[in-house]
């Protein structure tokens, strides 16, 4: 791996910025510019200083997009589907992925990206995540070129109606983890489930544009979501994503206005673990990713 770190030249303090925050700073604002500088880190950001050689990466005010301790899954699996294409720029369109989260990604490590099989129609591309040293994420990446169909079924429009996103309550964010509170818009959807039913379903979209090709956004929207089981736990605790597996049905992604409906649904829950669901559809109601997760249930 390229041991060369890479930073962004454009988070770099510019002079007058320097008069600024020390102009701040005398009148006793610390906390609200703080707030500020963390809200201001865009995807943009967050994906810019990734390189094709891989290799060190560290992401300034990475706590606008961290889950706890560690990255969130759909922001994770971006900066690893980023290392690939960037790596790999003549690549296919995206098919598929598959994503292990093995442990915590902060705001330092180090990336690797391989092809690992070269046919006519599919590539199969692998890349990670190394932090201190070890693995903390592993991708699987599939991309293939399209062929003449031989048989077309389409998927199923999602019931019941959601309802139209501006049409709907906007869904309180204020207990939400930080990733979501500072860069996701989530409304509830027109539909509403038992108490029981371990079915999440809500509107989602970006407070930003993201600046983003369509498949790298519909990687970042894929995970956002809390796993439903935590609609069905006994007692509270914390719930883990261990995976995210997904086929794209739709190399060309759009939606209007930037809003997503995702959900996620328990197929099985037991002994710890919940089989999870995950789906986007775009705002027309066409499925766009079809997914499946293992989560860890705590406490």
């Amino acid at each position: 791996m390229d041991g060369k770190r890479a930073t962004s030249a454009s988070n770099a303090p510019k002079q007058s910025d320097s008069c600024f925050v020390s102009a701040i700073l005398k009148q006793g604002w610390q906390a609200d510019f703080l707030a500020l500088k963390i809200a201001a880190m865009t995807v943009s950001n967050l994906i810019e200083p990734i390189t094709a050689q891989g290799g060190n990466v560290a992401l300034e005010n990475a706590q606008s997009w961290m889950q706890g301790r560690t990255l969130y899954g759909g922001a994770s699996a971006l900066v690893a589907y980023t290392a690939a294409i960037r790596a790999f720029p003549d690549l296919p369109p995206l098919r598929a992925g598959q994503i292990g989260f093995v442990a915590p990604v902060g705001g330092e490590f180090e990336l690797s990206s391989e092809i690992v099989r070269q046919g006519r129609n599919v590539t199969q591309v692998r890349s990670e995540i190394v932090c201190e040293g070890k693995a903390a994420l592993t991708t699987f990446w599939l991309f293939g070129t399209a062929r003449e169909s031989n048989g077309e079924h389409p998927s199923p429009l999602p019931l019941p109606d959601p309802g139209k996103p501006e049409e709907q309550r906007a869904a309180d964010s204020s207990r939400a983890p930080e990733f979501l509170r500072n860069n996701y818009d989530v409304h509830y959807t027109a539909e509403r489930r038992d108490a029981g039913e371990p079915v999440i379903r809500r509107w989602v979209r970006l407070k930003e544009p993201s600046g983003l090709d369509p498949i790298s956004e519909l990687i970042l929207m894929g995970d956002t979501l809390p796993p439903s089981a935590a609609r069905i736990m006994q007692r509270r605790g914390p719930i883990s994503s261990i995976n995210w597996s997904f086929n794209l049905l739709n190399p060309k992604p759009e939606t209007r206005d930037g809003w997503w409906l995702a959900e996620t649904a328990s197929d099985h829950a037991a002994e710890g673990y919940s089989s999870e669901r995950l789906r986007l559809w775009n705002e027309q109601g066409k499925q766009m990713l079809s997914g499946i997760q293992s989560v860890a249930i705590f406490g």
